[in-house]
């Protein structure tokens, strides 16, 4: 090779290198300075020179004015309303406001009554206030019984014998149900750990530690575990789920160092679904072996991300992939100035608009459509990958390979009840990783384990429509009547789409 050749060659590697440094920079100023949000907005000004983008076309209506005119007419922004919703379930308190001293303005009295005006509506806040129960049980003497002269053992017999009374959720502890249904509610709900939660605690008049109350969490948690493990029963019943799973640090592990990664894996099932059930797990690692015990027994469509964990789950199931991992991907490419991303994110934004019309279908008609509209755009989108030219390190040439990659999971047209993306699982996972930013971490596995099944008790009961709060003191109050081993007809009862039960937490 001739020593222009080589000039020539070390030019082009350079340009190379300078395009994909380019790249990265445009990347990390967006993440670190732009919004987060995936959305594009249809108005912005198109960040290349083609007319075709979808980006930049408004939708024709029919209805626009035939003057053409070279000046930019200025968008008119959208009136800010308030939005302001009651629900239909809360209590109402009529007031109806009365003339003190019984006179009309001009002092006469014997005034009557003609009817009433409605004036406004104002909602109130009751402030939380606590109170001290103590507990006594009645003594009762029977006389018939102090007639019989021996009671089995051979003892004379008293006559004597008291109420039954419940047995304590914690023995030798002040904790009752709406007291620990509360704190759950404060930190697994409100995201406030257990050392913000003191200040508001001593200002009701009870004064206490955080590690009485990580107790109350752990200890809880365990009461709570017929339900957890019945939840996971009927949750790997089901032939779609999806999964997802995301880092926790726990201080004390045997074996690993206090900065080491542990994880918390989630499992839930698609909105489709009637029976919601959000489940989560703690592993002190993301192998795929836990995942093979965390999905034992399941056969059927399992949506996840291209984590290559999940391929130690063998045949028993039929993995499917996510369309926003590979959106996100091509997101990137198109806001760090890559011209040849912005037809795959065209044709990807018009699945996704597609699948939100045919949210309200059923699963067969959703299926129907989605074989009969929606595998053309997909097809179509398989073929422009082949077709694009890019560098393999660039955003695109990534973008490129990952769908590609995940090409042979995606068997979701002939699925109408798996969602066309993991959103729904990623949302319940997001809702852990906001909680996690204010608990920080676990301090031993019992909290790590703990924080998963009351997170799991929370997002059932949210998903399902349910007050968290008052799920929880009604678990707390009825579990305790259940037999040391209760069979699955008793927990059945208790979970948190059971109509029955769902009446009583309204009554």
């Amino acid at each position: 090779m001739s020593e222009l050749d080589e000039c020539k060659e070390l030019i082009r590697k350079q340009q190379v290198e300078i395009a994909e440094l380019k790249e990265q920079i445009a990347y990390f100023t967006r993440k670190m300075f732009a919004s987060r949000s995936e959305q594009i907005d249809p108005n912005q000004t198109s960040l290349f020179e083609e007319e075709t983008s979808v980006f930049t076309e408004p939708e024709q209506t029919g209805e626009e004015s035939d003057a053409s005119t070279d000046q930019v007419q200025p968008k008119k922004k959208a009136k800010k309303t308030r939005k302001e919703t009651l629900n239909p379930n809360l209590p109402v308190r009529i007031t109806i406001k009365e003339v003190e001293d019984h006179r009309c303005p001009k002092g006469h009295s014997g005034i009557t009554t003609v009817g009433k005006k409605y004036v406004r509506e104002e909602l109130h806040i009751i402030p939380a206030r606590a109170y001290v129960e103590k507990i006594y049980t009645r003594t009762y003497k029977c006389k018939k019984c102090i007639e019989t002269v021996e009671d089995i053992e051979g003892l004379i017999n008293s006559g004597l014998f008291q109420a039954d009374v419940p047995p304590a959720l914690i023995p030798h502890s002040l904790a009752s149900a709406s007291l620990i249904a509360e704190v759950a509610y404060r930190k697994f709900v409100l995201d406030v750990p257990l050392y913000r939660q003191l200040p508001e605690l001593r200002q009701l008049g009870y004064q206490t530690s955080e590690a009485t109350l990580a107790n109350w969490m752990i200890k809880l948690a365990e009461f709570l575990m017929p339900v957890y493990n019945e939840l996971r029963y009927r949750l790997l019943s089901y032939k779609e789920l999806q999964g997802d799973e995301t880092p926790f640090q726990v201080l004390r592990e045997d074996g690993k160092s206090p900065t080491s990664k542990s994880y918390i894996w989630l499992v839930t099932t698609p909105r489709k679904l009637s029976e919601q059930v959000v489940y989560y797990a703690y592993s002190p690692t993301r192998s795929g072996t836990f995942a093979q015990k965390l999905y034992q027994g399941f056969h059927g469509v399992l949506q996840c991300d291209g984590y290559s964990g999940y391929n130690l789950l063998g045949d028993c199931f039929e993995r499917t992939g996510c369309w926003a991992h590979v959106r996100r991907k091509f997101y990137d490419a198109f806001k760090s100035h890559v011209k040849d991303a912005e037809m795959p994110l065209k044709l990807l934004n018009r699945m996704f608009k597609l699948e939100r019309e045919w949210q309200p279908l059923s699963p067969k008609a959703r299926r129907k459509r989605r074989r009969g509209q929606l595998k053309k755009v997909v097809n179509r989108f398989w073929k422009l990958l082949e077709q694009i030219e890019t560098l393999p390190n660039s955003r695109l040439g990534k973008a490129i390979a990952y769908a590609q990659s995940q090409k042979v999971y995606f068997r979701i047209l002939n699925n109408g009840v798996i969602d066309w993306s993991n959103n729904t699982s990623e949302r319940n996972m997001k809702t852990f990783v906001i909680g996690r930013k204010n608990w920080l971490f676990s301090t031993s596995t019992k909290g790590a384990k703990a924080n998963a099944i009351w997170m799991t008790i929370v997002e059932s009961a949210k998903a399902n429509h349910l007050d968290p709060r008052q799920y929880i003191m009604k678990l707390l109050e009825k579990l305790p009547t259940l037999p040391a081993f209760p069979k699955k007809e008793d927990l059945a009862t208790y979970l948190p789409w059971n109509q029955d039960f769902n009446q009583a937490l309204e009554a």
